[in-house]
């Protein structure tokens, strides 16, 4: 990427206009009291941070050659197939969040966000290690995206309405979504298009270990958050875990990043 003040790039305004406007809707819902508000609410607190984080990496030289109507369908279809794909294939499983189950569901929502991204894989026509993490972090920022939109709409009706209850999961979920969703299924693309560009198949050994590793990474993630908080060691130990996952995840994303940046072939 050029060297230019951050100030300057899309991504800071896309952040800084974003969470403007997120905080005066939810300021105005939170004066009238107008229900009609909600949905903007829930739209610009679950999607301001993933298109931000988005645009960042479009602004990489080696994606530039990957129009921007094909990101908006990377994001789109990724997003909703990947959701859709899930909740269908984890209607029993997640009747019992026990191991096995939440093993499960982190098998399939990293396989599930895979879809889009291998469609794109499969018509060959953009090759560079770049373009797998540019697909594979937009459609795990949909997902992610959507999920909080899901998880937002829940805590507003539990709470009978709590906006306090719908903006603390915005604010969370939106804030760490880089450190998850995206982070995992973007390492991913990029080891599969690292492969590619190897000459070796889509299923060897760098490509099941970068999936297993982002199984492992959201497993983790989810079985630490469900932990029971009233005792204040497990606590603890819930939220060490937690940032130690996020931090773990967002390191592995910068290296690929910056290694694919250098290939630009």
């Amino acid at each position: 990427m050029r060297k230019t003040a951050f100030t300057k790039r899309a991504w800071f305004w896309a952040l800084i206009s974003g969470l403007a406007l997120f905080f005066v809707t939810e300021l105005v819902l939170r004066v009238t009291g107008d229900a009609n508000l909600i949905p903007t609410v829930l739209l610009l607190g679950a999607f301001v941070i993933p298109v931000t984080f988005i645009i960042y990496i479009y602004g990489y030289e080696p994606v530039k050659d990957v129009p921007l109507p094909t990101v908006a369908f990377s994001f789109l279809w990724g997003g909703v197939i990947g959701v859709l794909a899930a909740v269908l294939l984890e209607y029993e499983t997640l009747k019992s969040l026990n191991f096995p189950g939440l093993l499960g569901v982190a098998v399939i929502e990293e396989a599930v966000k895979l879809i889009f991204p291998l469609i794109l894989y499969a018509q060959g026509r953009y090759r560079k290690e770049a373009h797998g993490l540019l697909f594979g972090v937009t459609s795990g920022m949909a997902f992610a995206a959507l999920e909080t939109m899901g998880y937002g709409l829940v805590a507003l009706i539990q709470s009978q309405g709590s906006i306090v209850a719908l903006e603390d999961v915005l604010l969370v979920r939106g804030l760490l979504s880089p450190a998850g969703h995206a982070a995992w299924t973007g390492l991913v693309c990029a080891v599969i298009w690292r492969e590619r560009k190897r000459g070796r198949s889509i299923l060897n050994r760098a490509v099941i270990g970068a999936f297993v590793l982002a199984v492992a990474l959201h497993f983790l993630w989810d079985f630490f958050d469900i932990l029971p908080s009233q005792a204040p060691t497990l606590s603890v130990i819930s939220h060490l875990v937690s940032i130690a996952v996020a931090a773990i995840s967002v390191v592995l994303l910068v290296q690929r990043i910056r290694e694919s940046a250098r290939v630009t072939t």
